[in-house]
């Protein structure tokens, strides 16, 4: 059974801890999880999970180091256990915009390294990860769609796609989000409750994503069979083209896509 530490005891570092146990990937007791603040762990050490403080002790036996921490604050803890990893360690990082190259400038050349792009529906095993390496192993590539198969869909790209994904699959879950929001707004314009047109709207966004999943349609297919002639539904989505609704999504990817290019350095 693999061992694994998980650096960054974050929303994202919790969710693939208790996800892979919740799968049966592992237990509890192969994982241990980091955070400055032990006191936050409390619940995690109680659940059966090792729990430290102190990084470069907690990565001594780990197979696979997670590095579930934000871009900004990656350097500074590379730097800090680089001088105790070990070659045949595969180094995963969930950090937005810092590539391969950047992480073995600062572990080495000839560390395993393997970039994963997660979303916070993790927290339910309903992710969407994208995966990439630079140069790893076939079998060590294999092994991280695994982990993160455990809690969702993996998809592996190239990894010069790597920002890409961060604001399509990442920054997009907050896109989907603020359109069921705005579906709901748009329920209670017409006379629902708020919690009625809220609920109304998930559901109506739930459908629609496990139409296209479980059928493996194309999304202009599905809105054909609710389109008729000179009806409600094409007006409504005429109205909304006009203002520019598939055109503010679309920017809204871009510059997402092109500030998480930047996070590293920033």
């Amino acid at each position: 059974m693999n061992r694994i530490t998980i650096i960054g005891g974050g929303n994202i570092g919790l969710s693939l801890a208790k996800g892979l146990v919740k799968s049966g990937y592992c237990d509890a007791q192969s994982i241990c999880i980091t955070r400055r603040n032990l006191a936050s762990l409390e619940e995690e050490k109680a659940m059966g999970f090792q729990v430290s403080d102190q990084n470069k002790l907690a990565i001594a036996k780990a197979d696979f180091v997670v590095l579930a921490i934000l871009p900004q604050q990656i350097k500074k803890v590379m730097e800090e256990i680089y001088p105790v990893l070990k070659p045949n360690q595969t180094i995963i990082s969930v950090a937005s915009g810092v590539t391969c190259m950047d992480m073995k400038e600062v572990l080495g050349t000839d560390k395993v390294v393997i970039r994963a792009m997660p979303n916070t529906a993790i927290a339910i095993g309903q992710s969407m990860t994208c995966i990439a390496t630079d140069e790893a192993p076939q079998d060590k590539l294999d092994e991280v769609s695994r982990i993160f198969e455990s809690v969702g869909s993996v998809v592996v790209i190239n990894e010069d796609l790597m920002t890409s994904a961060t604001a399509l699959c990442a920054c997009g879950i907050a896109f989907f989000l603020r359109s069921i929001r705005a579906a709901s707004q748009g329920g209670v314009e017409i006379g629902f409750h708020a919690h009625d047109a809220l609920k109304m709207a998930i559901q109506t966004a739930k459908g629609a994503a496990d139409l296209l999943l479980q059928l493996q349609t194309h999304p202009e297919s599905e809105i054909d069979k609710v389109t008729s002639p000179k009806g409600c539904t094409i007006a409504g989505l005429n109205e909304m083209e006009h203002n520019g609704f598939s055109s503010a999504f679309i920017k809204g990817i871009k510059l997402s896509a092109k500030k998480a290019g930047g996070l590293y350095n920033d």
